[in-house]
């Protein structure tokens, strides 16, 4: 993909993007109703669970990204992990922080060691372990395949993250998009939550791009320096 042409496509996903998310959110609060036990604060679930939709997807697509290094050593594999997991951890935080809000008025504390948001954090600790590890290791081929392996184990957490609250009944709600046991949402609800998640989806592309240019550049800086190294 030439810089034109990625240039353009960011900005038709950027303009999809607004359009996606003024149209869900002026669906999201002016058009749904408080929900009957929890109020207005409900509307949170709009932005937690589209943005953990969206950071687990990232952190599997850099998972394969991470196989594929490791079975070519091709360092644009790599590069473009580090990118998606790096924009996969921001939607992570979001959860964090949107799941906390929601805590201070559902549960009346701002943190309980529950069991989905102690594995997410969990989840989130492994993938800043990441992050930094990647700024610690100058060397390239080094930095790639340990950066692998923890993106492999950071993947196997998230199914712990996920399963948590089936495999222990602690404060967490039921899943809100489970219609076991009668759970689920009332009709009409459910959508903006599917929308708000392509709306992201879209966003996160567009940052991968951005941060996918960062770290061509980077390589290139890595590639003189070796250069440099050799005379």
């Amino acid at each position: 993909m030439t810089s034109s042409t990625r240039d353009r496509f960011i900005y038709t996903l950027a303009v999809i993007c607004a359009a996606l998310l003024v149209w869900d959110f002026y669906k999201i609060f002016m058009v749904l109703p408080d929900e009957a036990n929890q109020g207005a604060i409900y509307r949170i679930v709009y932005v937690h669970v589209p943005s953990i939709f969206t950071g687990f997807t990232g952190f599997f697509v850099a998972l394969v990204a991470s196989g594929m290094y490791l079975g070519t050593k091709n360092l644009k594999y790599d590069a473009f992990a580090a990118a998606v997991t790096e924009v996969a951890l921001a939607f992570a935080t979001i959860v964090l922080a949107t799941g906390m809000i929601w805590g201070r008025i559902a549960w009346g504390v701002w943190w309980a060691w529950d069991a989905r948001l102690t594995t997410m954090l969990v989840c989130w600790l492994i993938y800043w372990g990441y992050v930094m590890l990647r700024r610690a290791i100058e060397e390239p081929t080094q930095r790639a395949r340990l950066s692998a392996v923890v993106s492999i184990f950071g993947c196997a957490d998230i199914l712990i993250v996920w399963k948590s609250i089936e495999w222990w009944r602690t404060q967490h709600p039921a899943p809100v998009l489970s219609m076991r046991d009668g759970g689920g949402m009332a009709p009409g609800m459910e959508a903006p939550i599917y929308w708000n998640w392509l709306a992201m989806m879209c966003l996160a592309t567009i940052f991968v791009l951005v941060r996918m240019r960062q770290e061509e550049t980077s390589r290139e800086i890595d590639s003189l320096r070796r250069l440099a190294h050799s005379y």
